[in-house]
């Protein structure tokens, strides 16, 4: 265990997706209401955007931005036909796919930003508030050239809060092999070199972020304490000013986003962004996720931790 050197630590469990489908936006409002959650991020472009919102709205749930440029249909009219941001099929180029893309030099940076307004529009039409905090789905945020529209659309929507995906001791979790792990990593090398662009344009993000090592199967109760134990004993150890550990703000407590994909499974044809549900929104691990979540042996942990579950705007 650790001595604690600042006052408190302020955990956010996001559960990301919300407004993916009515089965998984159940889930996480359950999750939200058995404190096993404090904070969601709705996809504008989802199936059932418009009644997650709802929802967020009735249950009083923080709510934030998962600004989407790789899974579905733009939320731009005008970027829904013949827009560099989509397929010949007419959506979003995919995970790896816009990737890709963006490594051809083949996106246009204007209609990236003309769809990431569009989207904070939609988000403040369907929630009637401004963003509490806006990240990427599928991390497209932290990509090349995508970080810096990024960080100027928050900065002229007045959305203080994003998220680094850089996990301390990912290299550690020998149970991620493969090209799962390759994937990882690169998402981090992203992050690291998104720091300086989020730091210019004084956009926050809590001190600690977890989530790569706790997706699925992989999220258990060990698991998630091993994640906070050491990565709140690298903060106290953290010298670098420009390490992503460290906040570029004064604070008196650690701060933490823990990143969660709980919900009852998709069941096609019902769900997604424009195509159907995915696989991974179909996936047995959305309800374990939901499991662990909720475990008493996990909410047990963070009270004798000291650690105070929250949203965004506590911190």
């Amino acid at each position: 265990m650790y001595a604690m050197s600042l006052n408190t630590v302020k955990l956010v469990v996001t559960g990301d997706d919300f407004g993916y489908c009515p089965r998984r936006d159940v889930g996480i409002v359950e999750c939200f209401q058995a404190g096993a959650i404090s904070n969601v991020s709705l996809l504008v472009n989802g199936n059932s955007a418009a009644s997650a919102a709802n929802l967020a709205n009735r249950y009083n749930i923080p709510i934030g931005l998962h600004a989407n440029l790789s899974e579905g249909i733009p939320v731009c009219g005008d970027l829904q036909h013949n827009s560099t941001l989509i397929s010949a099929q007419g959506f979003f180029h995919g995970k790896m796919g816009i990737r890709k893309a963006l490594a051809q030099g083949l996106l246009n940076m204007a209609e990236v930003r003309q769809e990431l307004c569009a989207q904070v529009r939609r988000f403040r039409e369907l929630t009637g508030q401004n963003p509490q905090h806006m990240d990427g789905h599928q991390h497209v945020h932290v990509l090349p050239r995508i970080r810096e529209v990024f960080a100027q659309v928050l900065n002229e929507h007045g959305i203080a809060y994003t998220r680094v995906p850089v996990e301390v001791g990912l290299n550690k979790c020998d149970w991620i092999q493969g090209e799962l792990m390759e994937f990882y990593r690169g998402v981090e090398n992203d992050a690291l070199n998104t720091v300086e662009v989020f730091k210019n344009h004084d956009i926050r993000w809590p001190d600690i972020y977890i989530g790569l090592s706790t997706m699925g199967k992989n999220m258990t109760i060990s698991n998630i304490q091993q994640g906070l134990d050491y990565s709140i004993q690298s903060l106290h150890s953290c010298q670098s000013p420009h390490s992503p550990l460290c906040s570029p703000h004064s604070r008196t407590s650690i701060t933490i986003e823990l990143m969660t994909h709980p919900g009852y499974p998709s069941v096609p044809p019902v769900g997604g962004c424009g195509e159907g549900p995915d696989d991974f929104s179909q996936s047995w691990e959305r309800l374990h996720e939901m499991e662990v979540l909720k475990n008493p042996l996990l909410h047990n942990y963070y009270s004798e931790m000291g650690i105070q579950l929250c949203s965004f705007k506590d911190l």
